[in-house]
């Protein structure tokens, strides 16, 4: 795969719900510059369990990037920048949001250093069905948490199939990066798989740590104009990726990562978890997706009161014109995993345009 093909599947990705578009503005001295994005406007209607229904409506999801590409000594070269207005908040009283980096990272061929996608998203998400829901887009899958998908340094390097990722580690005294093997293959017809490894330091206690691991695999299968997709992962210390477990629940982000990943026993918690998509292109224009994905952890914080978070999405997007998506989505969620997730069921109303 190019580097341009590679960064055109990182992009392709940025959302679980939509694919970014870049827009060619100019070439000097064989160096390209784009820009891309979209405008994402959406209302959520709320009916969460033993709550009152609500609606929000935003349009801070919206994102804008900027791509330079150029050919240096016989090396490609890209830098890649993108930030969203989400401001880190989840105030929705304020309308007046600061716009947040998401990804600003250099690509120099088979390597790409910086702020972007860590190693369980790329193992999982290019193998995902395509949902609306901006949190928790990957739930029951190794990079089921939104909080910790983009670290704040990330090292990748690929050959072939295999990618090999180091992360800034979640665990402040950690002495070695976070770590992710994986490896994918792609088959004529359209089919993909993947499987993934993962390990990194955990605090068990003061000055004391573990290591701890899990094992992924996803795969999504293409049939004409339906497609399938299949992941499931299990392992220990990995909650704090996954959203779940000893008080991923309520706070799933990396504040936790010293605290949530270790039961009251003092041992790693150990998290299990698949989800399941079908994608059906009815038209040219319409198209839908099914999804359901759980995990399982062996404690989770008392406020639950299931050891399970299941989560379903069903969705119908229409493109009205090029670039330009009209959707609806129906979602239910067994328990809270970010402040503006709670447990209940939602439908969100959206219109997209990517540029």
């Amino acid at each position: 795969m190019t580097i341009k093909n590679r960064l055109a599947l990182a992009v392709a990705v940025a959302s679980m719900s939509s694919q970014a578009y870049a827009l060619e503005i100019g070439e000097v001295d064989g160096t390209t510059f784009s820009i891309g994005g979209y405008v994402k406007a959406e209302g959520i209607f709320n009916n969460p369990d033993g709550g009152d229904n609500s609606f929000d409506g935003s349009a801070r999801q919206s994102r804008l990037n900027f791509e330079i590409d150029s050919e240096v000594q016989g090396h490609d070269v890209t830098a890649f920048v993108e930030g969203d207005f989400w401001d880190n908040a989840t105030d929705t009283t304020d309308s007046s949001y600061a716009m947040r980096l998401r990804h600003a990272f250099i690509q120099v061929d088979n390597l790409t250093l910086g702020q972007t996608w860590n190693g369980q998203f790329f193992a999982t998400a290019p193998f995902d069905v395509e949902i609306l829901d901006f949190y928790g887009t990957g739930i029951g899958s190794i990079a089921g948490s939104g909080a910790v998908v983009r670290p704040d340094l990330v090292l990748h390097y690929t050959t072939g199939g295999l990618r090999f990722s180091f992360q800034d580690p979640l665990y402040s005294d950690a002495d070695m990066p976070d770590m992710v093997a994986s490896y994918t293959y792609r088959t004529e017809a359209g089919h993909g798989f993947n499987v993934a490894v993962t390990g990194r330091e955990v605090e068990t206690g003061v000055n004391d740590s573990e290591f701890g691991a899990a094992i992924s695999l996803a795969g999504k299968l293409n049939f004409g104009d339906t497609s399938l997709a299949l992941s499931g992962y299990t392992g220990e210390g990995n909650n704090v990726s996954s959203g779940w477990g000893f008080n991923g629940a309520s706070a799933p982000g990396p504040t936790i990562a010293s605290k949530g990943e270790v039961d009251s026993s003092g041992d790693l918690v150990s998290t299990t978890g698949f989800s399941a998509g079908i994608s059906h292109r009815f038209t040219d224009q319409l198209r839908g997706n099914i999804r359901y994905g759980q995990v399982t952890a062996d404690e989770v914080a008392t406020t639950v009161d299931d050891d399970t978070l299941q989560v379903t999405n069903v969705n119908l997007i229409y493109t009205y014109l090029p670039n330009l998506d009209i959707g609806v989505e129906w979602r239910d969620r067994n328990a809270l995993t970010m402040p503006l997730r709670p447990g209940g069921q939602q439908v969100e109303l959206m219109a997209m345009y990517k540029f």
